[in-house]
């Protein structure tokens, strides 16, 4: 029997070890749990992804888009008299209101960076990213600052099971671009 095209393979192998990850956490991604998950022989998740790493790094690297999408579709940096302080709260307050284990998902992933150096990269990658947009409206110390400031925000509410207060870090956020604020 020939080999059977199936060009999605790698896309759907991808989603399953999101789902894994979704539903088990880390410790219960394996290349076995992913492959019954996409419903693939174990050899296709070998093949596409020689270790682990390789797959958590796709998973990452796909996962991290969910923030992307939500800052690409505001209007955050089209005026550059808005309040950015403003515009990057209610951001976040957008990408809360989502699926909140789509957010879960993503710091999950983004936080294995601890534990699998493979990982760090995707991470830094995600962080060089906002930043690189958030030039558009302040400096690049100032960007880092930002990025770093939502990370802590965002950890908070998903560590202590909080809710999000959009006023809060509107505040913060706000102290970071003008001093004294």
């Amino acid at each position: 029997m020939g080999r059977r095209y199936d060009p999605e393979r790698r896309q759907r192998i991808i989603d399953a070890a999101i789902r894994v990850v979704g539903e088990k956490g880390i410790g219960g991604l394996s290349h076995r749990s992913v492959a019954a998950e996409a419903d693939v022989p174990l050899g296709s998740t070998t093949y596409h992804f020689k270790t682990l790493d390789e797959l958590m790094v796709a998973a990452l690297r796909q996962s991290n888009e969910g923030f992307a999408k939500v800052m690409a579709a505001s209007d955050v940096f089209e005026d550059p008299e808005a309040d950015l302080a403003a515009g990057l709260a209610r951001v976040l307050g957008e990408w809360f209101a989502g699926e909140r284990s789509g957010v879960e998902l993503e710091y999950e992933l983004y936080l294995a960076a601890l534990r699998r150096p493979a990982l760090r990269p995707v991470a830094a990658e995600w962080c060089q990213g906002l930043a690189d947009v958030l030039v558009l409206r302040t400096d690049a110390v100032t960007a880092c600052a930002l990025v770093a400031l939502m990370d802590g925000i965002s950890l908070q509410v998903l560590l202590t099971g909080g809710e999000y207060d959009e006023e809060y870090a509107r505040c913060m956020l706000a102290r970071l671009l003008v001093p004294g604020a």
